[in-house]
């Protein structure tokens, strides 16, 4: 099916807000306003957006601690996003998570953990819950190739397959946990296998193609609100910059990272769009000064946010106290 004009801008503004807003990020981490890890999603844009435009509001997502990308496209606030950063009481965990923790329950966003693979588990508990309730919505747990070697992927795959589970399983394959390949550290690295062995159906996409994701998410959630239990997708990609800002990056080539440069994402896209006549260079600038906008909005947000009152710092501890707020 052709895509709509309207589509195709969407896809395009999302990758680039998420682009331009990790880029002022790497900014204000040099000048010390953002403090702590920051890690990147640069050069995964297209699997988040396209596996997000495959999903509803009553859908769930949970993702890892390089969760920027997925918050922002599944529609948690700009503002919210970067206060959080500053560690602000405006920010969608007020200020308490950082950049590996981002939450927002309004989007049903269940975000990151900084712990490899932690949301693995996690999707297989709010998925169980939702069919024991026999609403027909799809949890989305996004994870890297690293958690592949982790016990909670393979309890959770199999638990996920005994009880024919609606999850989707987005496995973002960067090539490398941490500063360890994928091919050192796996004796299989061809990882919808792996979901295969606990009979579940997977399938393998380019991660630098928006369109192909996108299409392969539609067709997956598909399949599973069909009733036909959990999906395994694996999206091939490369983050451009390091594992985070404390990276080296000296256990890759840096002609690796050049030739993947050449299969940027945004860049692959804004190539499809002009091939396809669906959008003039003067759309391009419009949504380029439109992101900007709105990043300069956010930045201004987060520095006019407030710090939490040190008296409410033992707030939000136990479950008690929530109660009584």
């Amino acid at each position: 099916m052709k895509k709509s004009t309207q589509l195709l801008k969407k896809y395009y503004k999302q990758m680039l807000l998420v682009r331009r807003f990790e880029e002022k990020c790497v900014e204000l981490y040099a000048q010390e306003h953002i403090r702590g890890f920051l890690h990147l999603y640069i050069g995964q844009e297209a699997i988040a957006v396209g596996v997000m435009d495959a999903l509803t509001p009553d859908d769930s997502v949970l993702t890892t601690y390089r969760d920027h990308g997925q918050a922002l496209v599944r529609g948690v606030s700009p503002n919210a996003v970067m206060a959080e950063l500053y560690g602000k009481l405006e920010g969608c965990s007020r200020g308490r998570g950082g950049s590996m923790h981002l939450f927002d329950a309004a989007t049903r966003f269940y975000g990151g953990s900084a712990i490899v693979g932690a949301g693995l588990p996690l999707a297989v508990g709010i998925a169980l819950a939702d069919k024991m309730k026999k609403q027909n919505n799809v949890t989305v747990c996004f994870f890297g190739d690293g958690a592949v070697a982790e016990g909670e992927f393979h309890e959770s795959l199999n638990l996920a397959a005994l009880w024919n589970l609606p999850i989707l399983f987005v496995c973002e394959n960067n090539l490398y946990g941490m500063g360890t390949a994928l091919e050192l550290s796996e004796s299989q690295t061809d990882l919808a296998k792996k979901a295969a062995s606990y009979k579940i159906t997977s399938s393998k996409v380019d991660g630098m193609r928006v369109l192909d994701v996108a299409k392969a998410a539609k067709a997956a959630v598909a399949e599973i609100k069909k009733g036909n239990g959990p999906f395994f997708l694996e999206c091939l990609a490369y983050r451009f910059r390091g594992h985070s800002m404390f990276d080296a990056e000296l256990y890759r080539d840096k002609k690796e990272v050049d030739e993947w440069k050449k299969k940027d994402p945004i860049t692959l896209f804004t190539n499809e769009l002009k091939k396809m006549k669906a959008l003039e260079e003067l759309d391009l600038q419009e949504i380029e000064e439109e992101v900007s906008s709105i990043i300069d909005e956010a930045v201004l947000f987060a520095q006019n946010g407030t710090l939490e009152p040190i008296e409410d710092l033992k707030k939000f501890i136990y479950a008690t106290e929530a109660e009584d707020e």
